[in-house]
Protein backbone atom coordinates (compact mmCIF):
# COMPACT_ATOMS: atom_id res chain seq x y z
CA UNK A 1 0.00 0.00 0.00
CA UNK A 2 2.01 3.16 -0.97
CA UNK A 3 2.37 5.90 1.62
CA UNK A 4 0.51 9.21 1.44
CA UNK A 5 2.49 12.68 0.63
CA UNK A 6 1.49 13.51 4.66
CA UNK A 7 2.74 10.23 5.73
CA UNK A 8 5.53 10.39 3.62
CA UNK A 9 6.69 13.81 5.11
CA UNK A 10 6.08 12.49 8.84
CA UNK A 11 8.73 9.52 8.15
CA UNK A 12 11.10 12.13 6.49
CA UNK A 13 10.84 14.63 9.47
CA UNK A 14 10.85 11.85 12.37
CA UNK A 15 14.06 10.21 10.31
CA UNK A 16 16.01 13.75 9.87
CA UNK A 17 15.15 14.85 13.54
CA UNK A 18 16.55 11.47 15.20
CA UNK A 19 19.35 11.78 12.31
CA UNK A 20 20.03 15.53 14.19
CA UNK A 21 20.88 13.61 17.31
CA UNK A 22 22.25 10.57 16.40
CA UNK A 23 26.05 9.75 17.31
CA UNK A 24 26.75 7.65 14.70
CA UNK A 25 24.45 6.02 12.05
CA UNK A 26 24.78 2.39 9.82
CA UNK A 27 23.48 1.51 6.61
CA UNK A 28 22.94 -2.30 6.50
CA UNK A 29 21.64 -4.86 3.72
CA UNK A 30 18.88 -7.08 5.33
CA UNK A 31 18.00 -9.27 2.45
CA UNK A 32 17.72 -13.09 3.64
CA UNK A 33 17.02 -12.53 7.45
CA UNK A 34 13.70 -14.09 8.42
CA UNK A 35 10.97 -12.56 10.78
CA UNK A 36 13.16 -14.04 13.88
CA UNK A 37 15.79 -12.99 13.42
CA UNK A 38 14.92 -8.88 12.05
CA UNK A 39 12.39 -9.25 15.17
CA UNK A 40 15.31 -10.37 17.30
CA UNK A 41 17.67 -7.63 16.30
CA UNK A 42 15.04 -5.11 16.76
CA UNK A 43 14.67 -6.05 20.30
CA UNK A 44 17.98 -5.74 21.10
CA UNK A 45 18.89 -2.31 19.53
CA UNK A 46 15.95 -0.87 21.30
CA UNK A 47 17.25 -2.30 24.42
CA UNK A 48 20.77 -0.66 23.76
CA UNK A 49 19.23 3.25 22.65
CA UNK A 50 19.69 1.79 19.05
CA UNK A 51 17.11 3.11 16.44
CA UNK A 52 16.40 0.30 13.58
CA UNK A 53 14.16 1.22 10.50
CA UNK A 54 13.64 0.14 7.30
CA UNK A 55 13.01 3.42 5.17
CA UNK A 56 12.70 4.03 1.46
CA UNK A 57 15.92 5.37 -0.15
CA UNK A 58 14.49 8.59 -1.40
CA UNK A 59 12.77 9.34 2.09
CA UNK A 60 16.34 8.53 3.75
CA UNK A 61 18.10 10.51 1.40
CA UNK A 62 16.05 13.40 2.00
CA UNK A 63 15.58 13.26 5.76
CA UNK A 64 19.76 12.60 5.88
CA UNK A 65 20.48 15.42 3.44
CA UNK A 66 21.20 18.13 6.07
CA UNK A 67 22.26 16.00 8.74
CA UNK A 68 26.01 14.96 9.61
CA UNK A 69 24.75 11.65 7.56
CA UNK A 70 24.38 13.35 4.12
CA UNK A 71 27.55 11.55 3.03
CA UNK A 72 25.34 7.87 3.29
CA UNK A 73 23.75 8.88 0.06
CA UNK A 74 25.57 7.06 -2.25
CA UNK A 75 25.02 3.89 -0.57
CA UNK A 76 21.69 3.97 -0.23
CA UNK A 77 20.41 1.84 -2.98
CA UNK A 78 18.46 -1.07 -2.55
CA UNK A 79 16.76 -2.40 0.61
CA UNK A 80 18.84 -0.79 3.51
CA UNK A 81 18.34 -0.72 7.03
CA UNK A 82 19.23 2.38 8.91
CA UNK A 83 20.40 2.31 12.45
CA UNK A 84 20.78 5.23 14.71
CA UNK A 85 23.04 5.09 17.63
CA UNK A 86 21.02 7.44 19.36
CA UNK A 87 23.41 7.31 22.87
CA UNK A 88 26.95 6.12 22.21
CA UNK A 89 28.62 5.88 18.92
CA UNK A 90 29.95 2.51 19.81
CA UNK A 91 26.38 0.46 20.90
CA UNK A 92 25.01 0.48 17.63
CA UNK A 93 28.09 -1.39 16.35
CA UNK A 94 28.28 -3.36 19.23
CA UNK A 95 24.98 -4.62 18.70
CA UNK A 96 25.14 -5.07 15.02
CA UNK A 97 28.21 -6.84 14.98
CA UNK A 98 26.51 -9.19 17.11
CA UNK A 99 24.35 -9.77 14.15
CA UNK A 100 26.67 -10.56 11.13
CA UNK A 101 28.77 -13.22 10.35
CA UNK A 102 28.52 -16.10 8.96
CA UNK A 103 25.39 -17.40 9.98
CA UNK A 104 23.40 -13.79 10.10
CA UNK A 105 22.58 -12.57 6.59
CA UNK A 106 22.88 -8.96 7.56
CA UNK A 107 25.68 -7.19 6.01
CA UNK A 108 27.23 -3.69 6.93
CA UNK A 109 27.18 -1.52 3.52
CA UNK A 110 29.07 1.49 5.72
CA UNK A 111 29.06 3.19 8.58
CA UNK A 112 28.92 7.44 9.14
CA UNK A 113 30.58 9.02 12.41
CA UNK A 114 31.20 12.61 11.98
CA UNK A 115 30.15 13.31 8.60
CA UNK A 116 32.96 11.13 7.44
CA UNK A 117 31.95 7.45 5.42
CA UNK A 118 33.54 4.99 6.86
CA UNK A 119 34.06 1.57 5.37
CA UNK A 120 32.12 -1.66 6.54
CA UNK A 121 35.40 -3.05 7.92
CA UNK A 122 35.36 -0.02 10.73
CA UNK A 123 32.23 -1.97 12.28
CA UNK A 124 34.68 -3.74 14.41
CA UNK A 125 36.89 -0.89 15.51
CA UNK A 126 33.97 1.25 16.30
CA UNK A 127 32.71 -1.62 18.38
CA UNK A 128 35.71 -1.91 20.31
CA UNK A 129 35.87 1.81 21.58
CA UNK A 130 34.60 2.08 25.08
CA UNK A 131 32.07 3.60 26.32
CA UNK A 132 32.04 7.12 27.55
CA UNK A 133 30.98 6.29 30.95
CA UNK A 134 33.99 3.51 30.63
CA UNK A 135 36.56 6.40 29.27
CA UNK A 136 35.44 8.88 31.91
CA UNK A 137 36.50 5.45 34.54
CA UNK A 138 39.80 5.33 33.19
CA UNK A 139 40.74 8.53 32.51
CA UNK A 140 39.95 9.20 36.49
CA UNK A 141 42.15 6.13 37.14
CA UNK A 142 44.65 7.75 35.13
CA UNK A 143 44.80 11.11 36.81
CA UNK A 144 44.37 9.15 40.36
CA UNK A 145 47.08 6.68 40.21
CA UNK A 146 50.01 9.45 40.53
CA UNK A 147 47.85 10.92 43.81
CA UNK A 148 47.93 7.24 45.18
CA UNK A 149 51.21 6.59 44.49
CA UNK A 150 52.53 9.64 46.01
CA UNK A 151 50.21 8.50 49.42
CA UNK A 152 51.72 5.71 49.53
CA UNK A 153 55.14 7.13 48.88
CA UNK A 154 54.56 9.90 51.88
CA UNK A 155 53.21 6.75 54.34
CA UNK A 156 55.53 4.12 53.83
CA UNK A 157 58.28 5.71 56.34
CA UNK A 158 55.81 6.01 59.09
CA UNK A 159 54.46 2.80 58.36
CA UNK A 160 58.00 1.14 58.51
CA UNK A 161 58.50 2.99 62.19
CA UNK A 162 54.76 1.57 63.29
CA UNK A 163 55.76 -2.51 62.15
CA UNK A 164 59.10 -2.12 63.92
CA UNK A 165 58.30 -0.86 67.20
CA UNK A 166 55.26 -3.37 67.15
CA UNK A 167 58.24 -5.88 66.89
CA UNK A 168 60.00 -4.54 69.15
CA UNK A 169 57.17 -4.18 72.06
CA UNK A 170 56.42 -8.00 70.74
CA UNK A 171 60.00 -9.17 70.94
CA UNK A 172 60.23 -7.82 74.35
CA UNK A 173 57.17 -8.73 75.77
CA UNK A 174 58.21 -12.38 75.08
CA UNK A 175 61.36 -11.69 76.50
CA UNK A 176 59.74 -10.63 79.56
CA UNK A 177 57.36 -13.68 80.11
Amino acid sequence: MPLRLNEKQQRVEELARLARTAQAAIALDYRGMDVGQMTNLRQTARSQGVYLKVVRNTLAKRALAETDYACLDEILTGPVLLALALRDPAEAARVIRQFVGEDQPLKVRGLALGRRLLPASDLVRLAELPSASEAVARLMATLQAPVSRLVGTLTAPTAKLVRTLAALRDQKARAGA
